[in-house]
């Protein structure tokens, strides 16, 4: 049996950028993993969370040991309305499918939106992604009536 761990990542490491290299392609096809810089900017980012799962091998003791398996970013700001919080690319690798990754992953980033003083959060998920919209539903996120829309800036 592995042991879980969610740790916020507070610094890009050759292992962080693999990881992603790894990880991005289960999600999207067309967007091309970040890069170092691009992870850098994300870590460094007031705000934004880039957490990590890994599972570590029972004799393996150290923390933050063992293989990066999935990620999340939680992204918090203030609006005048209030703190708003979104969670962003949730990304389980397949091989680990089944463990609650994706659940410990979304419950720790509830916690840190909630210490951020964010009221609610938000998050979208592709219709086809149904293990990923049956996780949420059973976290406690409820479908909203809404419209979200998407504006395609040339770049």
């Amino acid at each position: 049996m592995s042991a879980l761990t969610i740790d916020e990542a507070h610094e890009v490491t050759p292992e962080l950028v693999a990881a992603f290299e790894r990880l991005v392609p289960h999600l999207s096809k067309s967007s091309p993993p970040p890069g170092k810089d691009e992870l850098a900017e994300m870590v460094d980012a007031p705000g934004t969370f880039v957490l990590v799962a890994r599972l570590a091998s029972d004799g393996d003791d150290e923390p933050g040991a063992g293989e990066i398996v999935g990620t999340l970013t939680l992204v918090c700001f203030r609006i005048p309305t209030g703190v708003r919080a979104w969670i962003e690319d949730v990304i389980v690798d397949e091989s680990a499918e089944g463990r609650g990754i994706g659940t410990a992953l979304t419950e720790r980033a509830l916690e840190l939106a909630a210490a951020a003083g964010a009221k609610t959060v938000d998050l979208t998920s592709r219709p086809s992604r149904e293990a990923a919209n049956h996780l949420y539903r059973k976290v406690g996120f409820e479908l909203r009536d809404t419209n979200v829309y998407r504006y395609t800036l040339e770049a």
